[in-house]
């Protein structure tokens, strides 16, 4: 095209670098009060490179649509009417004019989309996809189809049209796909049509530049997968789309970081641990590519290192707060392997699936390693070392259960820095209560029950100033999480108290001091959970509301429990906890006769509340009656 008219094709290639200035520098110094001053300008430069293109080679356009070189072909992306007939080959002279026109009609489309002008921008990405659906796809026309039909899926995803998104991203993909097999040489730039041949870029840069096209392709179809809520499909993409910013060294590294964080949520939801435990090695590794955190004292005299200095600490944190979910949700999934039916380690199953990790496991870990690995060689080396801190095979005993444990400690720690209750109290308190779940679920392993008690007091030492100092009438959700917690590791702290004392033949004054003493604890958080449901005047309400129906009878039956297990050698006393106990069984019995539809979901301790509320009674009349005889 314009072959004729060398001077006046110089004229267009300058206008469109002039566009393309205005449009990605200049515009970034625009002001305030006119945000898109340049890309205005730009938009003007780019409808009159149009209005040129249209003047070119009039008279040969009707030759052109005729050409010996036009067959019949369905389009790439399957659509019908205009796209079908008969399509030029897409490096013949009326497939070049109309890739020119495409560029044009893209530029357009975009502009209109970046000034906010969506249905004008539609309507030039289409006018682009229509010239191309003209053509076969070749090496000139093939970026330009993946590109415009990314920004179609942009533009369709954010007016919620997932499934209209969906279409033109996954034609995009099948684009390249089948380009790749059948063509696969580096295709041309959309910058390439307006610049003369010295300014041409290399093929490696073609390159980069296409597998970048595709990269945002696969990206925006992790996105939409994920809105379909089709997880698995989601996983895979956004993996994909990291692992090849990595390789073009196309990424921003806090960016890329808080990515792969994310994503090894997904992996340890699917217990895919090995890939949770890569993506975040490779989080940690990249995000200290984004440099040192600045000092206190520079941020204190400069405003960019503050942003800086808060940027990286907050990003960073974030990452270790997903180092914490990975080590609780490895020690979590172990032992829902590991617990009997009572919820204590089950021996027999810990020997068996020793044999079975000693057999299996190894093996499958460097089967499936080599699938998923970020490959980049500058940061390879620190990923690995990373990875070897921490174990991705679920532990068995409380040494490897300790061992994930501490690293998860260590990230809580990390954590806490930025998110200090001053300015985070919702963010530090969740930290909290990831870190006494750790204590927890690392109890469970510890056959000593006197050091599974100091582990459960360890989870109340962390948690109940913080209870005691929150103000219930702002974090009320908050509250009565930390309520409810603290009165079940009282509870449990109770049960391993019991469990001792079971194994001597008489409890000195001190056990029994103590005993008693975490039975009032739990009792009183647990009484303190249920004082959040009740109204200003202190009425406990007829129906309980759904999110607080079943900790409420729940909490009620262990004040039953808890009561009917003091112990205290004046029967007097004794009469006074069991009619207690009789009290809350009761209660738990009266709520559920009165709305049946609570039953299903405290079954099994209204089973226990409707047999003690025929027991107690006896137990008490005998304790009288002991009394009354002597």
């Amino acid at each position: 095209m314009a072959s004729s008219y060398s001077q006046e094709w110089r004229s267009v290639c300058d206008t469109f670098r002039n566009a393309q200035t205005l449009s990605d520098i200049e515009s970034r110094k625009d002001p305030e009060n006119d945000p898109f001053r340049s890309k205005y300008k730009a938009r003007d430069l780019l409808k009159e490179i149009l209005t040129v293109l249209k003047s070119f080679d009039t008279g040969e356009t009707e030759d052109d649509d005729n050409d010996a070189e036009c067959q019949t072909e369905e389009p790439v992306d399957g659509g019908k009417g205009e796209a079908c007939g008969r399509r030029c080959p897409g490096d013949s002279n009326a497939g070049i004019r109309a890739a020119k026109l495409g560029v044009i009609e893209y530029y357009l489309g975009v502009n209109h989309v970046e000034t906010e002008e969506l249905s004008a921008g539609e309507e030039h990405l289409m006018k682009c996809m229509k010239l191309l659906d003209r053509c076969t796809i070749t090496q000139e026309n093939v970026s330009l189809c993946i590109q415009a039909r990314n920004q179609l899926g942009i533009l369709w995803a954010g007016r919620d049209e997932t499934e209209k998104a969906q279409g033109f991203l996954e034609t995009a993909e099948s684009i390249y796909i089948r380009y790749m097999k059948e063509d696969g040489q580096p295709p041309m730039d959309l910058t390439e049509f307006f610049v003369g041949e010295e300014d041409q870029l290399s093929q490696q840069e073609r390159t980069k530049r296409f597998e970048l096209a595709y990269t945002h392709t696969l990206y925006y179809l992790a996105q939409v997968y994920k809105n379909l809520e089709q997880f698995e499909r989601a996983g895979k993409y956004c993996h994909s789309t990291l692992q090849r910013q990595l390789e073009l060294n196309q990424f921003v590294p806090l960016e890329w970081a808080i990515n792969a964080a994310t994503l090894s949520q997904y992996y340890i939801t699917k217990t895919r641990y090995m890939e949770g435990r890569h993506c975040l090695a490779a989080a940690s590794v990249i995000a200290g590519l984004a440099g040192e955190v600045p000092s206190e004292a520079a941020a204190q005299e400069s405003e960019i290192e503050y942003e800086k200095r808060e940027q990286l600490r907050q990003k960073r944190a974030e990452i270790a707060r997903c180092w914490i979910k990975y080590c609780l949700n490895l020690m979590q999934d172990a032992k829902k392997l590991l617990e009997d039916n009572i919820g204590e380690l089950d021996v027999d199953r810990q020997a068996e699936l020793s044999r079975v990790r000693r057999n299996e496991e190894e093996e499958r870990e460097r089967e499936r390693k080599s699938t998923v690995l970020f490959s980049s060689s500058d940061t390879f080396d620190s990923i690995c070392a990373l990875e070897d801190k921490v174990s991705c095979i679920f532990p068995l005993d409380f040494e490897e259960a300790r061992a994930v444990f501490l690293v998860g400690q260590n990230y809580v720690g990390q954590a806490k820095e930025y998110f200090e209750m001053d300015g985070h109290v919702t963010d530090h308190i969740e930290i909290l209560q990831d870190h006494s779940a750790l204590f927890k679920v690392l109890a469970f392993f510890e056959e000593d029950l006197e050091r599974r008690c100091k582990m459960h007091k360890r989870r109340v030492d962390m948690l109940e100033p913080i209870c005691k100092d929150l103000n219930a009438q702002y974090y009320l959700l908050v509250c009565r999480q930390l309520q409810f917690e603290l009165a079940e590791t009282y509870y449990e702290m109770m049960d391993l108290k019991l469990a001792v004392a079971d194994r001597q033949d008489d409890l000195d004054a001190h056990t029994v001091k103590k005993f008693n003493t975490l039975c009032s604890a739990s009792m009183k958080y647990y009484e303190k959970f249920l004082d959040t449901a009740r109204s200003p005047d202190g009425k406990f309400p007829d129906k309980l509301e759904d999110e607080v129906l079943r900790p409420a009878l729940v909490a009620k039956f262990r004040v039953a429990r808890l009561q009917s297990k003091l112990i205290s050698a004046s029967p007097t006393v004794q009469i006074e906890n069991l009619s207690r106990s009789l009290e809350a069984y009761r209660f738990v019995v009266q709520y559920c006769e009165e709305n049946p539809e609570a039953r299903p979901a405290v079954e099994t301790e209204l089973e226990l509340s409707e047999e003690m509320v025929s027991l107690l009674p006896i137990k008490i009349n005998r304790i009288r009656a002991k009394i009354a005889v002597n």
